[in-house]
């Protein structure tokens, strides 16, 4: 059935309304089309810090792992994991019988060497007293011998004188001036006197052969003393060598009771009352001792960053099982050698090198700790190193979330909203440029900016920007869309917005 004229008109009218909404609405949604922006007034920081946060775990600064010195059933263990010890307090026994009965039975030795030193030195006496008796018959030999030599001298001249009167005799009974009977008694005198030579001579030589005699008697008698001398250094050598088996035999006598060798904490007793303990080249580990009197926290740098960690560099360290605790501390060490990230060692275990190697070491010692917090801390716990590695005063900051990065313009004949931008050299990949958006009325412009150290939430601008600026801080998706000249507008902050984002 055909409309009515009337009804044709409301459609018409009607089709018209809606057009005109859809024009209406098309319009109001164009002029809404300006994006929302939050803004931020630069002002000039009175300090800016950069730093490097690095976790890793509290080590002591030197700690000793207990092995056995001694073999032996383990019978009794005096302290428990996370006690504190002081140098010398007993840690562990071992049973002691073997080893007292090897003492025992050295101090016996030892001993022995003792008495046959005495007994060296006895044999010493004895020869020297009969050394003094051989030089003293050697002194009364040579007496003896000269006294006889005396004798012959003596015979010699009475030989001398009869033999004379002999002659004078004869020479008297030629011219017949003597008897017979004178050169007669004269030749008798002259017989004895040559007898009395001959036997003087002959108690003279054996004189000699008795003092030779003698003085080889005393030559022996020395060869004794020197003999038994060489004895008592001998047993003194014997003896020193009786006593040092002695006190080492001591000595492996006291380490069946283990003390500790120094003040600290016990961190691991991987042992047990009734193991056996086995020493030499598989010897059997006792427990580690920490010494707990310094205390480091070794945290790995990402190798992007270990160039900006120095020695000396103040940190804070937060360790996870004291909350949110600071600790002041200091870098003292920044290991050369990488390690790998895939190294995950941990507790007192060291680290190994490898060729894959992603971070570098840096030990930071603890500073300045309360006395709570020191008897808190354990080996192995995890904690964070803060290090501030540059400090500015009075720099100009901007948000890193207002940092922009874009690709350089085309080079132009004249100075762009940037500046000049260099035409790179012929096979050179052009670099990105960094700047900020600024806002001039309803419009943003972009700045090339100079950036110097990075803060935690904010980095430096050396140069593009000043202090009263209001430059475009995001958010992010906004700001990748933006172009010079865009009209935006101020994003409406909500009652209880952060803080930061105040302009």
């Amino acid at each position: 059935m055909a409309l009515s004229r009337r009804k044709k008109i409301i459609i018409a009218v009607s089709a018209v309304a809606v057009l005109a909404l859809i024009i209406i609405i098309s319009v109001f949604a164009t002029r809404k089309d300006e994006a929302e922006v939050t803004t931020i007034k630069l002002e000039v920081k009175p300090e800016l810090r950069q730093t490097v946060t690095a976790s890793g775990e509290v080590r002591p600064v030197r700690y000793i792992k207990l092995t056995s010195e001694v073999p032996g059933r383990i019978e009794e263990i005096y302290v428990n994991a996370g006690d504190q010890v002081t140098q010398g307090k007993p840690l562990v026994r071992v049973d002691p019988t073997q080893l007292q009965s090897s003492q025992e039975a050295q101090f016996a030795a030892a001993q022995q060497a003792m008495n046959d030193i005495q007994s060296a030195r006895n044999a010493v006496a004895t020869s020297q007293q009969g050394l003094v008796v051989a030089e003293s018959s050697v002194a009364s030999a040579r007496q003896q011998l000269v006294s006889l030599q005396t004798s012959v001298d003596r015979a010699q001249v009475d030989l001398n004188t009869a033999q004379r009167e002999l002659k004078r005799s004869s020479d008297l009974i030629e011219a017949g001036v003597a008897s017979r009977g004178d050169y007669d008694a004269a030749r008798d005198r002259f017989d004895q006197a040559k007898i009395a030579l001959q036997t003087a001579r002959a108690n003279l030589e054996s004189q000699r052969i008795s003092v030779k005699e003698a003085q080889e008697r005393a030559n022996q008698q020395k060869l004794s003393v020197q003999e038994a001398k060489t004895g008592i250094r001998s047993s003194e050598m014997r003896a020193n060598q009786q006593q040092a088996l002695l006190r080492g035999q001591s000595s492996q006598r006291s380490k069946a009771t283990q003390l500790s060798p120094l003040n600290g904490v016990v961190a691991d007793i991987p042992t047990r009352v009734g193991e056996y303990a086995v020493a030499g080249l598989s010897t059997t580990p006792l427990m580690t001792i920490a010494d707990m009197s310094t205390i480091n926290v070794e945290v790995n740098v990402d190798e992007t960053e270990i160039s900006n960690v120095e020695v000396g560099q103040q940190a804070k360290v937060k360790v996870d099982a004291l909350g949110d605790k600071e600790i002041t501390a200091v870098v003292t060490q920044k290991n050369p050698l990488a390690v790998s990230k895939s190294d995950t060692q941990g507790g007192l275990s060291n680290r190994v090198n490898v060729q894959e190697a992603k971070e570098f070491k840096v030990t930071v010692e603890l500073r300045d700790m309360p006395d709570d917090v020191r008897a808190a801390l354990r080996p192995g716990m995890s904690g964070t190193a803060t290090i501030t590695t540059k400090t500015k005063n009075n720099v100009v900051a901007v948000p890193l979330e207002a940092i922009v990065e874009k690709a350089p313009s085309a080079p132009s004949p004249g100075p762009t909203v940037a500046g000049n931008v260099p035409t790179p050299a012929s096979g050179e990949k052009p670099k990105s440029v960094k700047g900020v958006y600024l806002l001039e009325g309803n419009k943003v412009r972009f700045i090339e900016v100079t950036t110097g150290i990075t803060g935690e939430a904010d980095i430096e601008v050396t140069s593009g920007v000043k202090a009263g600026m209001e430059i475009v801080r995001g958010p992010s998706r906004v700001l990748k869309t933006l172009k010079d000249g865009m009209a935006v507008k101020r994003q409406v902050r909500k009652p209880g917005a952060n803080a930061n984002e105040a302009s």
